[in-house]
């Protein structure tokens, strides 16, 4: 639902509607807009099979997402790949997507550069973004920060809150452009603005460490607090920090543990260390070797070497019996994929 009023929106707003067919295809926007696939099914079939591209997108997204139709990803490829060939940007980043993940062809990176690039150079930010992304990483073409740098600006000047966060990583680690920390925080900040999680978690950081702005706490805690409501693990357990150290907060533990424990939750290892010792010292729980325990032994699980060492103390505190349970405990909490 999400995706298609995105693009609903996108494609109202950018592309002109041929006369022929305006009536039923307004119908299937309609229809999309309010949850009744059938409906935009029924009105978008026939324009898609006369050859109407945005109507051909529409068909494929309702393939790829499983919307009045069973899920399938060939069949959506199928008629992407017919918007797409007719030059409609929109198909073209998804038919990119497709190749990208191999959803109903084999994947090529070679062949979603291809389609994005097409994209990208109609003007399409999402496909502008896929292709810096693409150039940073190095799949399907050779591996170049300035060709990212270049398509990730492109995507960032229209907008698009994830290629300004990336654009700000660029800066931030001068791959592709000069190392610079403040033009980091520009497009940070723009990110974040956006309500991009973590743009917000990276304005946290900078404001915390005063890297390309002044050293601000309390600003930290703003961006970083806003990261974490948006379940940003880093941001969680710097939240934890922030509480636990009284930087930009009142010193409060028991709020510091709230916020390590939900990074914890995640799996983030820092945040199942930190668990860990606020048991081991009682700082904002009451003193539990249990339960620190098997914090620190599934940090340890994951190699932090400080867990290790935490954990080996514990072990000449507490009797064998609860050693095994307490290993019990974390067995399990590890099945569930943290």
């Amino acid at each position: 639902m999400t995706k298609f009023l995105l693009h609903i929106s996108l494609l109202v707003g950018l592309l002109l509607v041929p006369a022929l067919g305006w009536a039923d295809y307004q119908a299937g926007l309609d229809a999309i807009v309010r949850g009744d696939y059938d409906t935009a099914l029924a009105e978008f079939r026939p324009l898609a099979e006369q050859g109407d591209a945005k109507a051909q997108f529409y068909l494929g997204a309702m393939y790829d997402e499983g919307e009045g139709v069973s899920q399938d990803y060939q069949e959506a490829v199928k008629w992407y790949r017919r918007a797409a060939e007719q030059g409609n940007a929109l198909a073209q980043g998804f038919l990119g997507n497709m190749y990208h993940e191999g959803h109903g062809v084999p994947q090529d990176y070679q062949e979603a550069v291809k389609w994005y690039r097409r994209g990208a150079e109609q003007g399409n930010a999402d496909d502008q973004f896929s292709l810096g992304s693409m150039y940073h990483e190095g799949h399907g073409v050779s591996q170049d920060y300035q060709e990212a740098v270049k398509w990730y600006r492109r995507a960032a000047d229209q907008g698009d809150a994830s290629a300004q966060y990336n654009l700000g990583n660029m800066y931030i680690t001068g791959q592709g452009v000069p190392q610079d920390d403040q033009e980091a925080v520009k497009w940070y900040r723009r990110a974040a603005e956006q309500g991009d999680a973590l743009g917000q978690f990276r304005m946290g950081q900078m404001y915390n460490l005063g890297q390309g702005v002044p050293q601000d706490y309390h600003k930290a805690a703003k961006w970083v607090r806003l990261a974490a409501d948006q379940g940003v693990a880093k941001a969680q357990f710097l939240m934890g920090s922030l509480y636990n150290d009284g930087q930009g907060v009142p010193q409060d533990y028991q709020e510091a543990v709230k916020w390590y424990h939900r990074a914890a939750d995640q799996g983030y290892v820092l945040g199942q260390f930190k668990m860990g010792r606020v048991y081991y010292l009682g700082q904002g729980v009451p003193k539990d070797y249990a339960m620190a325990y098997m914090w620190m032994n599934l940090a340890a699980a994951k190699g932090y070497s400080e867990a290790v060492k935490v954990r080996d103390i514990l072990e000449k505190l507490m009797p064998p019996h609860q050693i095994a349970e307490v290993q019990r405990w974390a067995r399990e909490w590890k099945a569930k994929g943290k």
